[in-house]
């Protein structure tokens, strides 16, 4: 009986907070004002240099994405000054909760509430209240030279990011960001997990490019520059990426 009463409320809040999560994100692509973005950056290790990185970042050190994003609002006709702004709050001293390993569905919907609830709690920051929240966890890239996975709930637009704590990184991290940001928006990935090679259309920047390789430009969710049907390159910056059609009409860029 407990267990019955415990689901009924658990789908209750789920129903809920979906009906909240559905209005918020329709109101974000709809695409009539700025789209404000919270950055939150957080030291992840013990690092020194890390928490030297995060305590100096400037206001403006990701003012580059939004700038990007309004150069390809514009590119598939969108004619709204300023889309994205993004703003970097005070850095956080707490972890949010990690993703569960091996999840199954009740553990995955369990966790995306349990970040929710952390997000409202660590959320402030200067300025208007942001539409997305990002939580940006940076490493030490000489203690962690590979990266986690990094997550953007569409539900909820709320991002766990995971980023290197490196100048000379900082075009990388704002790829991933721009990435993740995406996907908070009902963005998809658009390439094989297999061989994480851009899955022709949809994956290609320029999908209609004669000849098609090698392309130019890696499509943002396609996270790679096809130059042959079985060869791609990781881009080194974020203006040697474009958003591609498919991606422009899933974020309402571009109607269906």
């Amino acid at each position: 009986m407990f267990k019955a009463l415990r689901i009924i409320v658990l789908l209750l809040i789920l129903a809920t907070v979906a009906q909240q999560a559905w209005v918020a994100r329709a109101r974000a692509t709809s695409w009539d004002n700025t789209l404000y973005v919270g950055l939150y950056p957080i030291a992840a290790d013990s690092a020194e240099a890390t928490r030297r990185y995060v305590a100096a970042l400037p206001p403006d050190s990701f003012a580059a994405i939004g700038a990007y994003f309004e150069a390809e609002a514009k590119r598939h006709g969108l004619q709204l000054w300023q889309p994205v702004s993004i703003r970097v709050a005070p850095p956080l001293a707490e972890l949010p909760p990690p993703v569960p390993r091996n999840a199954n569905a009740f553990e995955a919907v369990l966790w995306s509430l349990q970040m929710r609830w952390w997000a409202a709690r660590h959320d402030r920051i200067d300025g208007p209240k942001p539409a997305v929240r990002l939580f940006v966890l940076f490493h030490d890239p000489e203690r962690n030279p590979r990266l986690a996975h990094s997550t953007g709930l569409e539900r909820g637009m709320i991002g766990m990011i995971h980023a290197f704590a490196s100048q000379g990184m900082a075009g990388s991290n704002q790829m991933i960001v721009a990435h993740e940001l995406l996907h908070t928006l009902g963005a998809t990935d658009k390439y094989d997990p297999a061989t994480n090679l851009p899955r022709f259309p949809e994956g290609y920047a320029e999908p209609e490019r004669d000849p098609r390789h090698p392309q130019e430009f890696a499509e943002i969710m396609g996270g790679r520059i096809p130059l042959a049907p079985t060869q791609a390159e990781i881009p080194r910056t974020l203006m040697d990426t474009l958003v591609g059609p498919e991606t422009a009409r899933e974020i309402g860029w571009l109607r269906r």
